[in-house]
């Protein structure tokens, strides 16, 4: 069953055709969209794609990015939102020093406010993390100190060494269409190396599109296309791989039906 664990569907250049777009991934065999939220004024839009697809899922969050117009968001927030059935993720939340569009304070705030949700409803947290590694992983060790909590790194283009140890604090990985491209070679490496059980497959769509569609709007139906790239890299079938992963999203995102 191959899942596309990470998209934004109700961003521009998918928004506009949705229905297509869904329908063109379904017949490359991708039968299940976790689409993913950023800020908290996309959340209704995010949530009734979802509501109106069987197979679409959704999250609840706010990306380090937006996180200075959200730094009185309090857990109270976060938690009203996950009561619909659809809702089964926290995030995406994390961490982005490369922009800094927001101060690097307050994005460490209000991720630890998703970890907590995260924590409080067993729902997985969803991170993004870029140029921040230090950072992600104090707070991802002084939290789970705390109490464990279900979480993955979306779109995983960090160091090994940082790979190694989210995945020894319990973590999952997702891999998007960037380990597709030429200059990726260490990320590939990694990829090879990853437990069966702890990876994921993704696009991040309308963004990274992967070989051989660079230069085009991404769309969720190119999940495909990193899935068998990253089956080879694993020496194993993509129709494994796409089932692996599949098997590994529900594993993880335990309030989607499987």
């Amino acid at each position: 069953m191959l899942i596309d664990s990470h998209c934004h569907l109700n961003y521009k250049g998918l928004i506009e055709t949705q229905a297509d777009v869904l329908a063109r991934a379904r017949a490359r065999g991708v039968q299940g969209f976790l689409n993913i939220s950023t800020r908290q004024s996309e959340w209704d839009a995010v949530l009734a794609t979802a509501q109106r697809e069987s197979d679409v899922w959704a999250s609840i969050g706010i990306h380090p990015h937006e996180a200075d117009a959200h730094a009185d968001l309090g857990a109270e927030a976060l938690l009203a939102a996950t009561a619909d059935p659809k809702v089964i993720a926290i995030g995406e939340t994390g961490l982005d020093y490369y922009y800094d569009h927001s101060d690097r304070q307050v994005q460490q705030d209000l991720f630890r406010v998703h970890i907590g949700v995260a924590r409080e409803t067993g729902l997985p947290i969803v991170i993004h993390t870029r140029d921040a590694e230090d950072d992600t992983l104090r707070i991802l060790t002084e939290e789970m100190a705390k109490g464990v909590f279900p979480a993955l790194i979306h779109c995983f283009t960090a160091s090994a060494e940082f790979g190694r140890a989210v995945l020894d604090l319990g973590l999952t990985i997702s891999i998007s269409g960037i380990v597709t491209f030429k200059n990726a070679k260490n990320l590939q490496a990694f990829v090879a190396e990853v437990p069966d059980e702890r990876l994921l497959v993704e696009t991040d769509a309308p963004f990274l599109a992967p070989v051989p569609h660079r230069g085009k709007v991404c769309e969720p139906g190119f999940v495909a296309d990193t899935c068998a790239f990253v089956a080879a890299l694993r020496g194993t079938s993509p129709e494994a791989l796409a089932d692996q992963t599949g098997a590994n999203f529900f594993r993880l995102f335990t309030k989607a039906p499987a």
